[in-house]
């Protein structure tokens, strides 16, 4: 099971008034921050939750040079003036927020942009603790089964924030789409044995989907 490195997974759950402010104010931010050419990092998409877990924005950034690049981040945007103004006005539009450092399983589809409209869905796995290369390797195989709609777009397991835990990102048309997709995959031989050798590894599962920012670059 290769890895590579390194994202960003950020979930920021926004008081129900402020949904709209917070749309516009994020999408400023990270406007300044992805095209100033100061940052070594880019935003792979940003959301908000439409079933799911409501009010919620979720930003799945991508950075170019792995950890020191994520300090080097870290570091210029505590004196950026612009961007500290922003977390000012969001601190106020927030009920809570969280994050998680993600490496990227190498079989999965690199997520690039992609032109909409797309709905998105987040499929998020806590595993038992010790599963996570038997989980690798069974979807390893599997991922084929679940490509040849151009679905797949990324998958990523923590490695800072709640461990052993798996995000797969899929895009689909629409919900009726998904049901569709998802069915098909039932239909080829080999998908039944994965979902029968990782069913087992799974302490809890959830289920987001998703509606593209109008900065996302998966739309």
């Amino acid at each position: 099971m290769v890895l590579t490195l390194s994202s960003l997974l950020a979930v920021h759950n926004v008081k129900p008034e402020c949904l709209d402010d917070y749309n516009l104010v994020t999408e400023e931010a990270i406007g300044h921050i992805c095209h100033s050419g100061d940052y070594p990092c880019e935003i792979v998409g940003s959301w908000n939750t439409w079933y799911g877990e409501q009010d919620q924005a979720v930003h799945l950034w991508r950075y170019v040079g792995g950890y020191p690049a994520l300090m080097e981040v870290s570091q210029k945007l505590s004196k950026d003036k612009k961007f500290c103004a922003f977390r000012e006005k969001r601190g106020q539009m927030l009920h809570s927020r969280r994050n998680q450092l993600l490496l990227e399983f190498s079989f999965w589809n690199d997520p690039q942009p992609r032109t909409g409209p797309n709905i998105y869905e987040l499929r998020t796995y806590q595993l038992k603790p010790g599963t996570m290369i038997e989980w690798g390797n069974n979807w390893a195989r599997a991922i084929r089964f679940r490509q040849e709609n151009d679905e797949a777009v990324g998958g990523f397991f923590s490695q800072i924030g709640e461990l052993y835990v798996v995000h797969h990102l899929w895009a689909y048309k629409n919900l009726q789409s998904r049901v569709e997709t998802r069915a098909s995959a039932w239909q080829k031989s080999g998908w039944e044995e994965c979902v029968y050798y990782t069913v087992p590894l799974i302490r809890r599962m959830e289920s987001r989907i998703m509606i593209p920012l109008s900065i996302s670059p998966l739309q």
